[in-house]
This record gives C-alpha cells, structure tokens and sequence, in this order.
C-alpha cells in the first residue's frame, strides 16, 4: 500500500511558550465578566446568588491553570516544502494538512491581545470545505517570516502546475 506524502500525522513544532499567558488572559477576560456579574446581584438582589458566584469563582480558577495547560499540549504546527500542518482545538481537537499546490492565500492576523503578548496568527487559505488552515499563538516575526516563506513556495508550485 502507498503512503501518500501528505498523510496525517502529529506536526512537529509546538506554539511559542507566550501562548499560555495568552490563553489565560482569554479565559479571564471571558470568566470574569459573569463573576462580577454574580457577586453585584448577589449584593443587590438575593444573598444565594453569592453561592453561584463562588461556584464560578473556584470554576475560573481551575480553568485559569487547566485551559493553557491543556491548550500547550494539543497545539502545533509544521510547515514543509509541500505542505502545512496544524493539531489545534480544545474541546474538537482538529487535525489538518494543506497541500502547497492547494494554497490560495497565506495571511497573517493579530488582534489587541495577540499584539501584546507579541503574537500573530498564520492563516492558509484552501479551497477545502473545511476551511483555511490556522495556526494561531506564533512569534509575530516568525509569523512574518512563514507568510513569505509559504507564499513563495505556493507561488512556485503553482507555476510549476501549468
């Protein structure tokens, strides 16, 4: 039986270590929010509400060192001559593989949160139904780095076709 050059297999790079903090700055900013909420009504409105805030506060603690821990662990990406992978997800973990040769648009993202933590997100767009590749948490230089670097090779292979 043939291998094909593309077959699915675990990418070899992890993210850059700043993610972590990264991903914990996300899970605040989404955690917080309901526990301030809570802990207010729970003044104004009724006392047993505070038993609900508890509950999420302990609930954010844990997923504040659990959630970029576990974020770490899944994450990764590799780029070859041919090809770009990437294992991402957190409750749908997500493999994928994107051929060169399939490659319409390579970009580069980074939103306010991303920019302080010194981070940027590759994504490789396909004509996949699945949808572009992403591989999110990288250096930004590096990110730079690969966007041009893929974008060459993509230009190439595609050159190369006709």
């Amino acid at each position: 039986m043939n291998s094909s050059p593309l077959e699915l297999r675990p990418p070899r790079n992890r993210v850059d270590p700043r993610c972590r903090r990264w991903w914990t700055a996300q899970v605040a900013i989404a955690m917080i929010g309901p526990l301030v909420v809570a802990v207010v009504l729970g003044v104004i409105l009724a006392p047993w509400i505070l038993l609900v805030a508890v509950g999420w506060a302990a609930a954010t603690a844990v997923a504040l060192v659990v959630v970029p821990r576990v974020r770490w662990a899944i994450h990764r990406w590799e780029e070859t001559d041919t090809a770009v992978y990437s294992r991402s997800g957190l409750f749908w973990e997500e493999w994928r593989a994107a051929p060169l040769s399939r490659v319409q648009t390579v970009d580069k993202t980074r939103g306010p949160l991303q920019r302080q933590f010194g981070l940027a997100t590759v994504v490789v767009t396909t004509a996949s139904s699945a949808g572009a590749v992403r591989i999110s948490a990288l250096d930004a230089d590096r990110a730079e780095e690969m966007v041009d670097r893929l974008t060459l090779l993509a230009e190439d292979d595609q050159r190369d076709a006709t």
